[in-house]
């Protein structure tokens, strides 16, 4: 029981952090909010803020999406084709963070957007997912050995992804996401026949 409880403190805590750094960086701008003044508006220490985040872009970029989309990967049926396995398990897991908090996840994409530094960051953790969804279609444990069909369905499935996302924040965030997403996969399917 006490673990639960510290578990639940540690996500309350990063959740504090998280809500308190969008609130500063919409106000003050990402470049000119620093460090000291989130751990400080969140109600913690510096050496806090770097325990649940590393660096002052993860507090925007960190998520647990990637682990969600992997074990969503992992239950689709093989019976699927690589595209349908990789939308259904991108609906699953959007579905879950966007009905966690639509307006956050709004904040969040508009900030990597519109500052320089997280748009670099972001390039280097899609290569991430990238490899993550090659790993997951291919069955392997490294996505040097993926096959060559494989990594194309996971570069195209990601930049359905990112487009997608890309004309929901450009819209002002109307629309479901899921399925501004589920959209862009038809569009994929349709090109492809």
């Amino acid at each position: 029981m006490g673990g639960d409880w510290r578990e639940l403190k540690k996500a309350r805590t990063r959740a504090r952090i998280q809500q308190e750094a969008l609130r500063l960086f919409g106000e003050q701008g990402y470049e000119a909010t620093t460090v000291a003044r989130i751990a400080a508006a969140a109600g913690v220490s510096h050496t806090t803020f770097f325990r649940y985040f590393p660096t002052k872009e993860d507090v925007v970029l960190g998520d647990e999406y990637d682990p969600l989309l992997e074990e969503a990967l992992r239950r689709r049926p093989e019976s699927e084709d690589l595209i349908e396995r990789v939308r259904n398990a991108v609906g699953e897991g959007l579905a879950a963070v966007y009905a966690a908090d639509r307006d956050a996840l709004l904040a969040r994409v508009r900030l990597v957007l519109s500052a320089p530094p997280l748009r670099a960051r972001l390039w280097e953790q899609l290569l991430g997912t990238q490899a993550l969804l090659e790993r997951a279609l291919a069955g392997t444990g490294d996505s040097a050995e993926a096959p060559m069909r494989v990594r194309v369905v996971a570069a195209a499935c990601l930049a359905v992804l990112t487009t997608a996302i890309t004309a929901w924040e450009r819209d002002g965030g109307r629309g479901d996401l899921p399925a501004i997403v589920d959209e862009a996969f038809d569009h994929l399917r349709t090109e492809l026949r």
